[in-house]
């Protein structure tokens, strides 16, 4: 037996207005856009405040429905406005579905409406937590500068085991994913541009694009990217571990510098990490770049690699590039170690 399809019929009878509703109201066939708008629409004419312009109430009859399962019930629900009609006939499988519905229907709450100072206020909340981060900021280079001068001061008191450990965890471990996620860029974007150069015969430039992306731009900024999510997570889950553990408890009271033990290897180690990470990146997207466009375009790699390096040497207008790959080195030590700076308050 086919479902058939969701109708809505109005009739005058010697009582008065009666609708009689037959079909599968069913999820699956609600779910149709062309029947929901059409019993939308009969169903909004069969309102209470319709019934009350015309000076009658609506009979209503659900004893032809083939289906009715909880969102039939609940359209029906809505429409009655979460009340039961003066008159309606159904068996009892529908009276126990609906029952069932309109005993954990709830009322939609009314929404809210924001006005003009609660939008000012918002904003305030907004630029009040720009600085709290800038505070931040300024907290953390501080503090790891004085921890800097402290270790200066007595360089056989460092933590050095902390720092070759974090050095490993950070550098080392972070060397398969990196050259994962560079080769896979570099064999995409020589794959795309060798596309688009081909239809110009400008296939020797695809050397000089890549260089230049990869090597002034993209290889610093994926790996930036990369090891500030993959440290930061790793920072804030350890650090907020030693908390809940209550070892900061600890180390304070032991009288240990939480930063100097906690925060500034792990600085010293993202520092000396980080430039090799993005030498590493490069060169991994490079080697995509060059089997991209060896197996699409024929640029052999003893024509690759020299041009590559030429074409992205440092020229005088690229100082700004420069600048923004030490920024992306920068970004990479700063995101990890701002959760764990919260983490230690």
């Amino acid at each position: 037996m086919t479902d058939q399809t969701p109708s809505i019929t109005r009739s005058n009878t010697p009582d008065g207005a009666g609708v009689r509703l037959s079909g599968c109201w069913s999820a699956a066939r609600l779910a149709e856009p062309a029947t929901w708008l059409q019993l939308q629409t009969g169903l909004s004419g069969c309102s209470d405040a319709t019934a009350t312009s015309q000076g009658t109430a609506f009979a209503w009859d659900l004893r032809e429905l083939q289906r009715l399962d909880h969102t039939g019930a609940q359209l029906l629900w809505n429409a009655w406005n979460h009340q039961w009609p003066v008159s309606v006939l159904m068996n009892e499988a529908q009276k126990t579905m609906l029952e069932r519905v309109a005993r954990y229907s709830v009322a939609a709450p009314v929404a809210k409406r924001i006005s003009l100072f609660q939008m000012f206020l918002k904003l305030g909340a907004g630029v009040w937590q720009v600085l709290d981060h800038l505070w931040g900021m300024v907290r953390l280079l501080g503090q790891l500068l004085l921890d800097t001068l402290k270790m200066l001061r007595a360089p056989s008191k460092a933590p050095w085991r902390d720092l070759s450990g974090h050095l490993y965890h950070i550098g080392a471990t972070a060397l398969p994913i990196t050259a994962l996620v560079g080769f896979l860029i570099g064999v995409v974007l020589a794959y795309l541009m060798s596309q688009q150069l081909r239809q110009f015969g400008a296939d020797a430039f695809i050397v000089n694009i890549l260089g230049v992306t990869l090597i002034r731009e993209l290889g610093p900024v994926l790996a930036a990217i990369l090891i500030a999510g993959r440290s930061g997570s790793a920072i804030t889950a350890q650090i907020g571990v030693m908390r809940v553990t209550e070892e900061l408890d600890a180390m304070r009271v032991m009288g240990i510098a939480k930063g100097y033990r906690l925060v500034l290897p792990r600085a010293m180690a993202l520092a000396l990490a980080m430039p090799l990470l993005a030498v590493w990146t490069t060169l991994s997207a490079l080697l995509g770049g060059m089997l991209a466009a060896d197996l699409a375009m024929g640029v052999t790699p003893a024509y690759f690699l020299p041009a590559a390096t030429g074409g992205a040497s440092v020229q005088p207008d690229a100082g700004g590039r420069q600048v923004g790959g030490v920024w992306h080195f920068d970004r990479a030590d700063w995101l990890p170690l701002r959760p764990a700076r919260q983490a230690q308050h």
